[in-house]
Order: C-alpha cells, then sequence, then structure tokens
C-alpha cells in the first residue's frame, strides 16, 4: 500500500505540473489572442518597416541581426516567426533571410529588414556589429546555403522544419554569434534525428527527440522541458519562467537593442 500512495502522488504531481506548466498557460494565450484584435488575413495584415534600423548606407559598419515576431492566425497563439538580417561593411542594402512554407522555403528579401511580421513588431535577439559581424557574414551565408530543407514540400508546420528550425540551424552553425531563439519559436528543436549531448550554448546538456520531446539543462538554457514543441522551464542566469505561447517573462535576456535611425 505505501508504494501504491507513492506511485499515486507522484502521477498527480505529474499530472498537475503539466496542467498548470503546459495547459494553463495555453489557455491564457488562447483567451488574450481572442480578445485582441487581429488582421483578418495575410493580405490585411501590416508588413511594414517598424523603423527599427537605419538605411543600410547610414552606417559603413557591417552588421547581423535576428529578429523574431509573432506569428499570424492561429499560430501567433503559441508561436513566433525568426529570421536574419545582415549587410557587409559598407553595403548599400540590407539582407534578410527567411523561411516559409509555400514554394522553395529560404527567401531572400521579401520583407524589408525590421518589417512587421503579420503586424506585430519584431524583437531583437541578437545584434553584432563591425568586425566580429564582418567575420560572421560568411559563415552565415554558408550555413543558409547549407539549409538541407530547401526545397519545395520540406516546409513542416509541426514538429519541424519551419522558420525557426532554419534559424536555429544556422546559429547552431555559428555558435560565435552566442544567441538563442526565445521558447515560444516553435521549431527551434527540430532535428532530424535524436539527440543526446551538449546543449546549442555548449553550456549544458540537451535530450531530444525529434524536437516533440526535450529536456535541456544549461548555464545558457537554464532548465527547459519541451513537451509536443511547447517549452516551459527557468532561466537562471537572468532570472525568468518560460511559459508555452509566452516564451520569457522576467527580465530580460542578454539581447543588444537595434540602433534608432539617424
Amino acid at each position: 500500500m505505501p508504494s501504491i500512495s507513492k506511485a499515486s502522488r507522484l502521477r498527480k504531481i505529474i499530472v498537475y505540473g503539466f496542467l498548470i506548466l503546459f495547459l494553463l498557460p495555453v489557455v491564457v494565450r488562447a483567451s488574450l489572442y481572442a480578445v485582441a484584435q487581429h488582421p483578418a488575413s495575410w493580405r490585411d495584415a501590416d508588413w511594414s518597416s517598424a523603423g527599427m534600423l537605419p538605411p543600410a548606407g547610414a552606417d559603413p559598419r557591417a552588421r547581423v541581426l535576428v529578429l523574431s515576431g509573432r506569428a499570424g492566425g492561429l499560430k501567433g497563439i503559441l508561436a513566433v516567426h525568426s529570421w536574419i538580417v545582415l549587410k557587409w561593411a559598407n553595403a548599400g542594402a540590407w539582407m534578410r533571410y527567411d523561411v516559409v512554407g509555400w514554394g522553395t522555403p529560404v527567401r531572400i528579401n521579401n520583407w524589408p529588414a525590421d518589417g512587421r511580421w503579420y503586424g506585430s513588431t519584431p524583437t531583437i535577439v541578437a545584434d553584432v556589429v563591425g568586425g566580429k559581424a564582418e567575420a560572421l557574414i560568411p559563415k552565415i551565408e554558408a550555413a543558409v546555403k547549407d539549409y538541407q530543407y530547401d526545397h519545395a514540400g520540406d516546409y513542416r508546420i509541426w514538429p519541424g522544419p519551419k522558420s525557426n528550425t532554419f534559424v536555429a540551424d544556422v546559429l547552431r552553425a555559428v555558435p560565435e554569434l552566442d544567441a538563442e531563439l526565445p521558447p515560444n519559436a516553435i521549431g527551434r528543436d527540430f532535428r532530424a534525428l535524436p539527440h543526446a549531448g551538449l546543449s546549442d550554448s555548449r553550456t549544458g546538456i540537451e535530450v531530444n527527440l525529434w524536437g516533440v520531446l526535450g529536456l535541456k539543462l544549461g548555464l545558457d538554457e537554464g532548465v527547459e522541458i519541451n513537451v509536443l514543441g511547447l517549452v516551459a522551464g527557468l532561466d537562471l542566469r537572468h532570472p525568468a519562467l518560460k511559459l508555452p505561447g509566452f516564451g520569457r517573462i522576467g527580465f530580460a535576456n542578454a539581447t543588444a537593442v537595434a540602433a534608432q535611425n539617424p
């Protein structure tokens, strides 16, 4: 009887933990989404520049950014869309790389570098300027070129590969960017095969089953539990909760702020 009682308590802890960490945040996010205003379709959404970046020619330095904006439609309840922006030193134009779910996945300059995504103003995940950016750009462009899911039909909305898978793959290929996509970048943890080893930051460990189930423990990642692509956890380095749909709730991560227009 004692062992049965302990097993029962353990099951209750697991069930209640799942309800609190995964189901409750999803319900709250869905409720907030239901009462907010949204574009009726992609045609009605604002895709214009958010005014976060100066014209490329206004600053001679090389620059690399990773940006993220709330996804459109019902996907916006849970997920964000991420992309990469860069320019070489003395370049007169920005380059933007996205992955989308129609046609050939990898798209170049389909939208303004700092364009709103379905009307959502993007946030900055990483911002590297100057000599370091100049050194990283060839590695980034090589990783974009080598992205293995760049064929029509490769994109899958769940568990991946998708837009966040693309950016996460580039970040793994260029660890010097020292960046991590937000927890609600669904698809970032997708891998073609099960993975057990170092986490992406190389400051911890990760066990991952195709991005559907996983666990991360690390200095940069903190504690993350992945269930069906939804991530809950705790950031210890920059104290914050990680909750499905919401991403981070707490102190800001170590991300940069884009330069204002001159």
